[in-house]
């Protein structure tokens, strides 16, 4: 059954509108609508499948908060004069089942797009028949570096920072701040761990590459990565990257502790989160773990008077009163959510597959809520990677403090 299809349930636009701007009533009429499957004058239908379910449940509260969001903009009267028809599914983060449910939604329930599927194992089943279909697979909630392929695949869009990016980073601070280094690694043995662990070792160089002195991996059917873990001790590494989705990254940091292993800790920014992961395996023991951030981090209290972080808070107490205000999901949701709705306005009344697709790659220098200050999201034709840049944080008392400057993996 669906999570949500909120088309004719409405919320009050308030501060997200106040904050983005949206021109959400229908704007001057253009000479001629055009719509495909899933589009018409009331109602824009799309699409999603998300892990609300399985050991990437964490995950959900994407969806939950982008069900939320779509709630608030329909009762204010939509995009243009449409109301959002939002069908998330569950998939436990399996690809077969995400297979069968983009199918079902392409096919019998005809959404005009799929929207912020999440997982590269998902996204990458259903890649090709997304492009063999001509339906925009858009803003995939995964990092991994395949998604901005628009020559091959000009359905295909990712969002945050690629996998490969974000690897770089991590393995040039290391060489500029760690002596003797001895690195290890924990990798989820998948597309996505493989993206990120490739480009750990294109930051370090062919000749670096023998720093890493154990390499392990886990699968996500795994109960635990305890044993993995006393193997990364075991290799004498002072360095530890930790390449891992929520739960795992959650039980990597606890049996560290456990063990008395104490390494310089990088963990990849997707498992960045108090509430998914550092209060689960315990802050004291979390204490300077180094990560990548584009967005603001939601316990960091610098950002207590910024417009867009208070337009959030209003949000999430008007229209998420239970959820979990460190859990760092729910930031991501409304800014990939309201990243989508500018795309929308922009479309007006051409709302085709091939429109959504070019206004998705005509974003200049457009800054939605809650990305880091310089960090502004561009496409083009050519460039279908919106954020590239990141700044490193470590995990300091019940937040993150961030250092240094703004990175990309060409600087």
């Amino acid at each position: 059954m669906p999570i949500a299809n909120v088309s004719r349930r409405g919320l009050s636009l308030g501060a997200l509108g106040a904050v983005l701007g949206f021109a959400l009533a229908a704007g001057p009429a253009l000479a001629q609508k055009k719509y495909d499957e899933g589009a018409t004058d009331t109602e824009i239908k799309i699409g999603q499948t998300m892990p609300y379910s399985g050991n990437a449940s964490a995950y959900g509260k994407i969806g939950q908060t982008e069900v939320a969001v779509f709630k608030m903009i329909n009762d204010q009267g939509g995009i243009n004069g449409r109301k959002i028809n939002f069908i998330s599914l569950d998939d436990g983060y399996s690809p077969p089942k995400t297979v069968e449910m983009t199918r079902k939604l392409v096919e019998e329930d005809k959404v005009l797009f799929m929207f912020n599927q999440l997982g590269t194992p998902p996204n990458s089943a259903i890649h090709k028949y997304m492009n063999a279909k001509k339906v925009p697979q858009l803003f995939v909630a995964t990092g991994a570096s395949k998604w901005g392929n628009p020559k091959e695949f000009p359905w295909t869009m990712g969002w945050q920072p690629d996998y490969a990016t974000e690897g770089a980073i991590y393995a040039k601070h290391i060489l500029s701040t760690v002596k003797d280094a001895k690195i290890a690694v924990l990798m989820q043995n998948d597309d996505y761990g493989k993206d990120y662990y490739n480009g750990f070792k294109a930051g370090l160089g062919k000749d670096n590459e023998k720093l890493i002195v154990q390499f392990s991996t886990y699968e996500v059917t795994d109960p635990t990565v305890d044993s993995q873990m006393i193997q990364l001790k075991n290799s004498g590494a002072n360095v530890f990257f930790n390449i891992t989705t929520p739960k795992f990254a959650a039980q990597a940091i606890k049996k560290a502790a456990e063990i008395g292993w104490k390494p310089t800790h990088y963990l990849n920014n997707v498992s960045a989160s108090f509430g998914a992961v550092f209060v689960p395996a315990g802050v004291e023991q979390s204490q300077g773990i180094i990560t990548a951030l584009y967005q603001k981090d939601v316990t960091d209290t610098q950002w207590e008077k910024s417009p867009d972080f208070v337009a959030w808070k209003e949000f999430m107490a008007k229209y998420m009163p239970n959820a979990d205000l460190k859990d760092q999901n729910h930031a991501y949701g409304y800014e990939v959510a309201s990243t989508l709705m500018q795309v929308l306005k922009q479309c007006g009344d051409d709302l085709t597959r091939e429109n959504i697709m070019k206004q998705a790659a005509s974003l200049k220098d457009y800054e939605t809520p809650m990305l880091l200050p310089g960090i502004k999201i561009n496409t083009s034709a050519t460039n279908f990677y919106p954020i590239q840049s990141v700044r490193l944080a470590r995990v300091k008392g019940n937040t993150v403090e961030l250092f240094g400057e703004i990175m990309s993996s060409n600087n």
